[in-house]
C-alpha cells in the first residue's frame, strides 16, 4: 500500500506526499474520492468543509489483490483513532466497535469506510482504494439532553472546539506512519493496534489474513466465530443512510 508524491495544497498541514481538494460543506467526500481516483492518483485526500463533522476521505494506491487490500481498513481506523487521541481529553477512552465505528468514552461519534472499483474481485489488485471518515464534532440537539447517549459528537465528550482541520492533518501523519510500519516489519502490528481498541466482548479476538474476525473463547460455546470483513465493509455501521452522516 502506498501513497505517491504530489504537490501539497497549504489549506491544511498535510506532508508533501498528498495533494488536497476541498469540496463545499454538503459536497461528499467519500463519493467524489471514488469519482476522481483514477485520474487523480494515490496521496488525494478529499476534504469536505462541514461545521459539524471532520469529514474527508484519501485515495491509496493497493499493491495487492483486493482480499488482502481490505486491510488497509485498520490502518486507516487506526491513524484516525491516534488524530483523535491527539486531541482528546484524559481518560476518554477511545474505542472501535467491528469493524469501522468509533467511539470517544462509549458514545459512538463516526467511522471509517472502504471504496474501490465495483467490479475486482477478490484475487484481483484494484486500481484504486479509497479509505474515507467521518467524525461528528459537534451537534445542536433538539432532544434532550442524554436521551441518546451512544451516539453523538465530540463537543459532547469533552473536546473543547474540536478542530476538523487539525483532526485531518494529525490523521493523515498517522496514516503514513501506519503504512510504513505494515511495509517493513508486516500487518501483525497494524492488527494488534486494532484489536487493543477493540470493543471487549467476552471473546479472544484475532484477525485472518484476509481481515476477518475471529472470535473464541466465549463462556459456553465451542470453536471459532467468523465475522466477514468483506461483507461488513460493505455497509457501514456507523452511517445512516437517510441522512449521509453518523446515526444519532
Amino acid at each position: 500500500m502506498s501513497l505517491r508524491a504530489s504537490v501539497m495544497d497549504r489549506a491544511l498541514d498535510l506532508p508533501p506526499l498528498y495533494s488536497l481538494v476541498i469540496l463545499r460543506e454538503h459536497g461528499d467526500a467519500f463519493a467524489h474520492a471514488c469519482t476522481i481516483a483514477g485520474e487523480q492518483g494515490a496521496g488525494t485526500l478529499v476534504w469536505a468543509r462541514r461545521y459539524d463533522a471532520a469529514e474527508f476521505a484519501v485515495v491509496l494506491e493497493p499493491e495487492e489483490p483486493l482480499a488482502e487490500a481490505r486491510l488497509a481498513l485498520y490502518a486507516g481506523m487506526n491513524a484516525l483513532a491516534d488524530a483523535l487521541a491527539m486531541h482528546a481529553p484524559p481518560s476518554r477512552p477511545i474505542i472501535f466497535e467491528w469493524p469501522d465505528t468509533i467511539c470517544v468514552d462509549g458514545v459512538r461519534v463516526g467511522g471509517g469506510r472502504l471504496g474501490w472499483p465495483e467490479e475486482t474481485r477478490d484475487d484481483e489488485t484494484p486500481a484504486w482504494l479509497v479509505f474515507s471518515a467521518m467524525i461528528r464534532t459537534t451537534i445542536a440537539r433538539g432532544d434532550e439532553p442524554g436521551l441518546r447517549p451512544l451516539c453523538g459528537a465530540l463537543d459532547e465528550v469533552g473536546f473543547e472546539a474540536p478542530d476538523a482541520g487539525e483532526i485531518i492533518a494529525s490523521f493523515s501523519r498517522h496514516l503514513m506512519s501506519a503504512f510504513h510500519q505494515w511495509s517493513e516489519t508486516g500487518f501483525a502490528p497494524v492488527a494488534r493496534q486494532w484489536l487493543e481498541r477493540q470493543s471487549r466482548t467476552g471473546q479472544d479476538a484475532r484477525l485472518a489474513d484476509n481481515g476477518d474476525l475471529l472470535l473464541s473463547g466465549k463462556r459456553g460455546q465451542d470453536g471459532v466465530e467468523r465475522q466477514s470483513l468483506a461483507k461488513a465493509v460493505a455497509s457501514p455501521g456507523w452511517l445512516d443512510p437517510a441522512t449521509g452522516m453518523p446515526w444519532l
